[in-house]
Order: structure tokens, then sequence, then C-alpha cells
């Protein structure tokens, strides 16, 4: 009898050790999407001579000569952003106006016409070397619609964007991410013409075509629109991703500017056939622009942190405009409220209580230690409780030692096997029993709840519904 009982346990033994791997579920993320989503927070910096007008949306007619900062320094941009935590900073190079931040030898609407540094300056290259130095990523934003130019409509327009494109992306280093405005056609300048001008937003463009031409000079770049296929707008400009919101997305039928989809880019699709994560843009003032009267305007710390939770906490990652002002400088106004934002970010997420915390499951798969429960509180990235194939739901139990006051729980997926969740529960030991203090929908690379102040020794943890089975790689308390 003990003889079979030794047989029968070494063969459960090897069979634990030899669970299946869990295979990916739909669309997963490039290695360049999953460095996007865990940056978290991105940097956009709009500015152009309707910094001088007081405009938000230049006509196109402009004199390059009112694009006069007195006091311009890409390195306190980036050394603002690189110490309140952001990691990118995506430069508008040409507005929707036309004027260029560089010295583009297709146009004479650009810097080098400008007064600013006797004509010899290089807003791009000069912002490129400051992401270098401190250690932070470069974007381009470079407007397809062009109120300045006098063939926009045309063919040769395509050609001279292009031809724009090949100077950015060739002669500033490493761009990390490529931003393309739904915003085409209607009134402008247009050489002169002052007349209204309307493009197939859907074809004009040839987006594959352009998309291939960046792809042969820098292939790792990650391109936003309305449809991605990088990343797409979330759709709106207030900082909301939706409170379900999946990173997939089926683009047949989008493109840039196309209306009526901004609830579908809101939420993305469950089925979506293509990995095409929301990216939450908004700004710190209520224009994009500096403008002087907007001063007391700015977001707070606390909207901002708000922001962060609608967004980052949401699965999504934000870009949050930040403006220089007329002297080409990051305001003083503007400086405070993302110091006090990153102060409220490090003071709030600066002690997991469920670090290294033990954790029960009601199963987990193959009952082998490669996706044991524990890993989800091992803050190992790469590791991740599973359950078998064919279960779909299932709960996990957080003992965190001690008792607590608890405020917010984050949740992640691991993604890399594709986005699975699609509603779960929390709820927390009380008065000898749990209770529920929060239900959503997603989860995706990360989801983090606000709840009512509680003081609670133990977390649950229920996964309700799955399209696959569930595949938790962190969660934490705070």
């Amino acid at each position: 009898m003990k003889k079979i009982l030794f047989v029968f346990g070494l063969s459960s033994v090897m069979l634990f050790a030899n669970a299946q791997p869990v295979q990916p579920y739909g669309p997963v993320p490039s290695a360049a999407q999953l460095a996007w989503h865990e940056m978290e927070t991105n940097a956009f910096v709009h500015f152009t001579v309707n910094t001088f007008t007081g405009r938000e949306w230049g006509n196109g007619d402009e004199k390059e000569s009112i694009f006069n900062p007195s006091q311009t320094d890409p390195e306190q941009w980036a050394r603002v952003l690189a110490q309140t935590g952001f990691k990118t900073l995506i430069l508008t190079c040409k507005h929707h106006d036309g004027f260029c931040l560089w010295p583009s030898k297709y146009t004479e609407h650009s810097i080098k016409n400008s007064p600013y540094k006797n004509g010899k300056g290089d807003l791009v290259k000069e912002t490129s070397d400051a992401c270098k130095k401190y250690g932070i990523k470069f974007g381009v934003y470079l407007s397809p619609w062009d109120r300045n130019n006098a063939n926009y409509g045309t063919p040769a327009y395509i050609e001279y964007y292009r031809n724009q494109l090949k100077e950015l992306f060739t002669n500033y280093g490493p761009v990390s991410e490529m931003w393309f405005d739904g915003a085409n056609g209607g009134k402008g300048y247009y050489g002169g013409a002052n007349e209204t001008r309307n493009v197939d937003r859907q074809h004009y463009y040839d987006w594959p075509g352009t998309l291939a031409l960046i792809r042969t000079m820098q292939p790792n770049v990650i391109f936003f629109s309305d449809a991605g296929p990088g990343v797409r707008w979330v759709g709106n400009e207030s900082g909301l991703a939706g409170e379900t919101n999946w990173n997939t997305i089926s683009t047949d039928t989008l493109y840039a500017g196309k209306a009526g989809v901004e609830d579908l880019l809101n939420t993305g699709s469950p089925d979506g056939n293509k990995w095409i994560p929301a990216e939450v843009d908004v700004s710190i003032r209520p224009g994009w622009f500096y403008h002087k009267e907007e001063d007391s305007l700015v977001k707070s710390p606390e909207r901002l942190f708000e922001i962060y939770l609608t967004s980052v906490g949401r699965g999504s990652t934000l870009l949050l405009n930040v403006p220089p002002d007329k002297r080409g400088l990051f305001n003083e106004h503007d400086i405070k409220s993302l110091e006090g934002f990153r102060k409220l970010l490090n003071t709030t997420f600066a002690v997991n209580l469920a670090k290294h915390a033990k954790v029960t499951a009601t199963s987990y798969r193959g009952h082998s230690k490669e996706f044991s429960p524990a890993n989800i509180t091992d803050e190992n990235k790469n590791s991740y409780w599973a359950t078998d194939d064919a279960v779909k739901t299932g709960s996990l139990v957080i003992n965190l030692g001690k008792t607590a006051i608890v405020k917010y729980i984050m949740l992640q997926e691991y993604i890399q096997l594709g986005q699975r969740v699609s509603s779960f529960s929390v709820e927390v030991w009380k008065n000898n029993r749990w209770k529920q203090v929060a239900n959503a929908t997603t989860i995706g690379y990360k989801r983090i709840l606000k709840i009512d102040p509680v003081k609670t020794n133990k977390i649950r943890v229920n996964i309700i519904g799955a399209n696959a089975c569930p595949v938790i790689s962190n969660v934490g308390v705070y």
C-alpha cells in the first residue's frame, strides 16, 4: 500500500511540474506597444504661432515674424517632465497652421524665417537633444491638415507631407511615437486662396503608404491616430478612458477623423481583431496652447491625480499637454501643478500593503508553482496566477498580515497573453464577513479602483467573467 501511494504521489508531482503553458488569447501587444503601456505617463508640448496670436487653430496666414519667444529652453521642458515622472515628450512640429518648428527645406513658412535665433534655430533638434540629455523619449506631431500650403487637397501636398516626414525621421534621432490628428480639411489661407477645402479623409492621405514609408526609416515607431495602428484616440479630450476599456478593436471601417465612433474608440471591442490600446490626451489647461488668461485655470494636482485614475487607472496611457508660454518656457503655474501631481502619486502608491503577502486561490493551473496565486504579490511583472483552460472564474484571497486602512486596489493582467477579464469584484473582510467594496469590468495592463477607506486585513478579488482563463500578474493594495 505504501508503495502504491508513493508511485501515485510521484506521478502527481510530475504532472503538476509539467502543467501546460497558457496560450495567447486573441490579439496581443507588440514589444513596442508593451513598452508604451509601461511608460504610463507621457507629455504633449503644443508650441507654435498660436502661442503668440492667442488662437487654438491658426488660419495659416500668420507671419513668421510673430514667432519670437525670448527665453526658449527645451532643456527646461525635458528636465521638468523627467523630474515629474513623464517618459516621453511629443512636440507639435507642425500644427494645422502649417508653421514648422524646424527649418524645412520644403516651405518658407517655418522657424528659419522667424526672429528666433536669427533664423538659425531648430526647435525639433533642440527638443530631441534635450530629451536625450534627460533620458526621456522623443515623439513628433505633424498635422496632416495644412491651412498654409497652397497645394493642400491635391496629390502634390501628399508628396510635400511625406517629404517633411522624411526630414523628421532621418535628421533627429529615434522617434518613439508619431501623432496624426483627426482634424482634416476646412477653411484656410491655402497660399492666399482663402477658401474651404474638404478632402476624403479615408483615402486622400493614403495612410498605408505613408506609414510604410516611415517604417522604412524607423520600424519601431508607435503610430497614433483615431484608429491606430499603434495606439488609438480615446474618443474625448477630457481625460476619460472607458470604464470598460478593451485594448482590442477592429479597424476595417475606422480612419482618422471619422465621425460618430467616439464611443467605440472609448471602450474598444472585446472581439476586436487588433491590439490597439487607447491613449488619453488631455491638456493641463483649458486650451492646448498657452494663453495668459488661463493661468488661473491650470488643473490642480488633485485634478491631475483624478485624471490619472481615469486614464492609467483604466488601462490606458496618459498623454498630458503642457504648453510653453510666450517666453518659450513651461509656466510656473504649470510646473507647480506637475510637481504636486507627482508628489500625490508617489505618496499614494509608496507602500504596497500586499507586497509579498500570502495569497490563496480557489484553483490554479495544474497546481503548478509556475501559476501559483503567490505570483500576484511577488512584484515580478513576468510571473502570474492562471487557472486551467476550462476555468474562467475564480477568487484570490490576499492576507495582508495586519489590519490597515485601504483606499486603492490595483490589478494587472499579463497582457502578453491577451486581455481576458470582462468582470470582477473586490471584497474586504470586515466584521467577520466579506463586504463588497467595488466591482468593474475590464482590467488590461492596469486597473486602479478607488474605494471608500476601510480597515481590513484581507482582500478578496473575484473574477466573475473572462473570455479565457484569467491570467493575473499583479494585485496591489494601498
